[in-house]
């Protein structure tokens, strides 16, 4: 079943509350990235917004990995492009402006992912079903998924459909928890 919540994208013009050292506190991006990235990673941090995750993930990949900061507002990458260029770490960065249908990545032409992310963002996007068909296509076989919505905006009963729906397009969850206060799953790619 789909839910619509006739909700706005998070404007651009709002970023500088997703960046703060109380949400870096709340939300410990270095111990995810720790946890679930590894040197050498290629990553996709979907809905990335200003960077919050993206500059951990950046910096767990090393020399050798790639982070691709995906997201609709192309001024949401420009804040990602400034911010990592001034703090050295955009050549691990590119960043990829998605369509409002569409991740618009494919992994013929730009590479799979080890592991995925789309932390606070999925309620937004309209179709998520093609959303997460599109990040099943672009994982590795055995590839992570790190999946996490704000309970107040998506009750128990849609996470647990949306989960119900990821594992039709070819992932398989192995473990549901809290992230802070917020719903979380880890999904693997079969």
């Amino acid at each position: 079943m789909s839910h619509s919540h006739a909700r706005d994208v998070f404007s651009y013009e709002k970023a500088a509350h997703l960046d703060t050292k109380f949400r870096r506190i709340l939300y410990r991006p270095d111990a995810l990235a720790e946890r679930y990235v590894k040197p050498g990673d290629r990553v996709l941090d979907f809905g990335c917004g200003p960077g919050f995750f993206t500059r951990e993930f950046a910096k767990r990949v090393g020399e050798k990995g790639t982070v691709i900061a995906a997201d609709l507002q192309e001024e949401m990458l420009a804040i990602v492009r400034d911010k990592l260029t001034a703090e050295g770490l955009i050549s691990r960065v590119r960043t990829h402006r998605c369509k409002p249908d569409s991740l618009d990545l494919l992994p013929d032409r730009d590479g799979q992912v080890d592991v995925a992310f789309a932390i606070f963002v999925v309620h937004e996007v309209p179709d998520k079903e093609k959303l997460f068909s599109e990040i099943a296509a672009m994982l590795v076989p055995g590839g992570t998924f790190f999946y996490s919505e704000p309970p107040f905006l998506v009750p128990k009963k849609e996470f647990r459909e949306n989960l119900a729906m990821a594992e039709r397009l070819g992932l398989r969850t192995v473990e549901t928890r809290w992230y802070f206060v917020n719903r979380a799953a880890v999904l693997k790619k079969m």
